[in-house]
């Protein structure tokens, strides 16, 4: 699935960033025998970035080396993760923004719909990235981003307490349950409910969230009809099961898998670190399929954006190039620890966690970017948890009252 950049592409890459700027001095044999040194890049112009408290070490390393090769030296400006889209957008038409923004692909809808992104144009060295981080940048048919690193939830098994997954949730569910631990598994929930950890077996039954067209979601409702039901009606079965607790939340869920009462537990990548810190055994591993067809998780995308209102448009694009390859996407991945979105560094990955959740995302789709999903989580949770706890008495029918909720929503 997954392609390389062609040597030729990425020689051609290396001279365009010579070319802007060249690399670090370097020596070489003069005519006669004697040595000429090549000057360092000079002040080449400033670009500002606005990156979160999460990404901004990173970046401060990474634009050390891009200024390095090119002279364009990164102004960041640290903001919170929250307020970078709502601060960009507002500010943005007025000249008080910055050139570039660091956030995840999810703002595509309103950033494009309030015109303060611009399409990128990347040519040939945009094939070195995988097709569902292009996706997540894409709108309307166009590239409005350059994704750089992609995460999301996979299956962490402990070693020491199962070993050799099942190929279906429920054959997992009935090994845990053999496993003398108290639950089976812990997926968090909470009052609120959780629908992204469990979206993956829901989309096993066939119910995305929304529908896709040509690569891209469109606003009709994927998870209404009997597919959604029939999940809906497996959430209950699972609860009854003791594999889903409403009561328990992400905390929960992460003490429960560190203390040994569960053998699975469904998580991302910013735990597994706490876990082989406690000394765990770990696996990653695609989530079985509870429904049938292959269980899909979101995908989470970060990348860079650039602002139809920047007067630097030509350093930026520069910045966007540099983006793309295969050693600023390794150095964001040594720095960050997720999977890059540039296929030949995510291919060179030695770390089996990390590699784990890459195969365990290989089906994985977008977090859809649509301003429509804004409608659609608070009732998929609330659904969720009701069916969970029993207080939904038809699982299906408050599974399409909730379709029928969000549709009224839009």
């Amino acid at each position: 699935m997954r392609k390389s950049i062609v040597a030729a592409l990425v020689a051609g890459m290396s001279l365009t960033l010579a070319a802007c700027g060249g690399g670090t001095a370097t020596t070489t044999p003069a005519p006669g025998g004697a040595d000429t040194t090549a000057a360092a890049p000079a002040d080449a112009g400033t670009l500002t970035v606005w990156v979160d408290e999460t990404r901004i070490d990173a970046f401060t390393e990474l634009g050390a080396d891009f200024q390095a090769t090119s002279g364009v030296s990164l102004d960041l400006v640290q903001k919170p993760t929250g307020d970078i889209k709502t601060d960009f957008i507002a500010q943005a038409p007025t000249g008080e923004g910055p050139d570039l923004i660091v956030t995840a692909h999810d703002a595509t809808g309103d950033l494009v719909s309030n015109g303060v992104v611009a399409p990128v144009e990347l040519g040939n060295v945009i094939d070195g990235l995988s097709d569902a981080s292009k996706a997540a940048f894409t709108w309307d048919g166009q590239l409005y981003g350059v994704p750089y690193a992609i995460e999301n939830i996979g299956l962490v098994r402990n070693n020491a307490l199962v070993q050799d997954t099942p190929a279906t949730f429920d054959e997992l569910v009935t090994q845990g349950k053999g496993a003398g631990t108290q639950f089976p598994i812990v997926i968090q929930q909470g009052d609120g409910g959780d629908a992204y950890h469990l979206y993956p077996l829901q989309t096993s039954f066939g119910a995305p969230v929304f529908t896709s067209s040509n690569g891209e979601y469109t606003t009709e409702l994927g998870m209404e009809g009997p597919e959604g039901q029939a999940f809906a009606t497996y959430l209950r079965k699972l609860a009854d099961e003791g594999a889903l607790n409403a009561n328990i939340g992400g905390d929960q869920a992460k003490q429960a898998f560190l203390d040994g009462q569960s053998p699975y537990i469904v998580t991302g990548p910013w735990w597994t670190s706490d876990f082989v810190d406690a000394g765990l055994d770990i696996t990653v591993l695609p989530i079985p399929s509870a429904g049938g067809q292959p269980s899909a998780p979101f995908l989470g995308v970060q990348g860079v954006y650039l602002s139809s209102h920047s007067e630097n448009a030509l350093l930026a694009n520069q910045f966007l190039d540099y983006m793309t390859s295969e050693d600023a996407q390794t150095k964001l991945y040594e720095l960050g620890g997720r999977t890059p979105a540039n296929t030949a560094a995510a291919e060179a990955i030695d770390d089996p966690i990390i590699a784990g959740f890459a195969e365990a995302g290989a089906d994985g789709e977008p977090m859809p970017a649509i301003p429509e999903m804004a409608a659609v989580w608070n009732f998929w949770g609330a659904t969720e948890v009701s069916i969970i706890n029993g207080q939904a008495a038809d699982p299906a029918a408050a599974w399409q009252e909730m379709n029928n909720n969000i549709k009224a929503a839009f």
